[in-house]
């Protein structure tokens, strides 16, 4: 396992559109390009077990969003999906990188569907080659939220935010980790670690905001999956109460000729709890595409 000053030391902070993000570059500068988009509440390290593979086949770059992991965590920042997106397209464009391909995860998903839909509108001259998502909330009406989700959106949000603490933060862990994969103590420490940089608990209850987004947006997000030109995979966690086998159903009714691997024994983090498993599926798709 890479530790969390492992990756801090490997990577770099950057100012962009003012604040102070987190990122992280590997691999061969001229291979296919791969950004990695990470959920909440955690951050890119959730990427680690894939990582080195990951950087033998592509130029990998991943970045902590605005309000997660090492970056900034602005109490006045509205937190925005399509802020988020546009952090992924400043450093795309700072690299001078034109194409490129996504792997998402949870929240990460929304922001994929964010920058799909900019590509299906034909918004921007950043070219998306394809899009793998794992486990995430891609249609509102199947996210299932748990308990402590519900309450940071309620008007308790900013309270129920002062009020976690590891254990019930490692109890939540465990409700959405696979049965036969539940995180180990140094994945719950390394998360918690993550969620309280830079006071991360205070913004929790404003990031959650993205639930509502999606409701919002839902028509966009969900035509961006259903008219997008180039190709879509889910590979999901089955076992995920918030988002698996419901999702991975709702998914195949609603997207035509729907590219699945349904991870019948994970949760909700598929790439944490078994990453050689994601890594070979995640490869196996991109050989399909050549």
């Amino acid at each position: 396992m890479i530790t969390l000053d492992e990756w801090q030391r490997q990577g770099q902070y950057e100012s962009i559109h003012g604040y102070q993000i987190f990122t992280r570059y590997a691999g061969d500068k001229s291979a296919p390009v791969l950004l990695l988009i990470h959920g909440y509440p955690s951050a890119s390290w959730d990427w680690e077990g894939m990582w080195d593979t990951l950087t033998e086949h592509y130029y990998v770059i991943t970045l902590d969003m605005l309000g997660f992991g090492l970056s900034a965590k602005p109490k006045n920042a509205r937190y925005l999906i399509s802020e988020q997106a546009d952090i992924y397209q400043a450093v795309l464009e700072r690299l001078g990188i034109s194409d490129y391909h996504i792997l998402a995860h949870d929240y990460g998903d929304t922001v994929a569907q964010e920058l799909l839909a900019r590509q299906v509108e034909d918004s921007i001259e950043l070219r998306i080659a394809s899009v793998c998502f794992l486990n995430g909330g891609l249609f509102p009406e199947t996210h299932k939220p748990i308990l402590v989700q519900k309450l940071l959106l309620s008007p308790l949000g900013p309270l129920v935010s002062k009020l976690i603490n590891k254990q019930k933060f490692a109890g939540s862990l465990q409700r959405i980790f696979g049965p036969d994969t539940q995180p180990t103590s140094e994945v719950i420490d390394t998360l918690w670690q993550l969620l309280n940089h830079n006071n991360g608990l205070g913004v929790m209850h404003k990031l959650i905001n993205y639930i509502p987004q999606r409701q919002q947006y839902r028509e966009r997000w969900v035509g961006a999956i259903i008219n997008s030109t180039v190709p879509v995979k889910l590979i999901a966690g089955a076992r995920d109460p918030i988002s698996g086998q419901h999702m991975i159903d709702r998914y195949r009714q609603l997207i035509p000729d729907a590219n699945v691997t349904n991870m019948p024994m994970l949760g909700h983090y598929p790439q944490i709890e078994d990453a050689a498993a994601i890594t070979a599926a995640y490869l196996q798709f991109r050989r399909s595409i050549l």
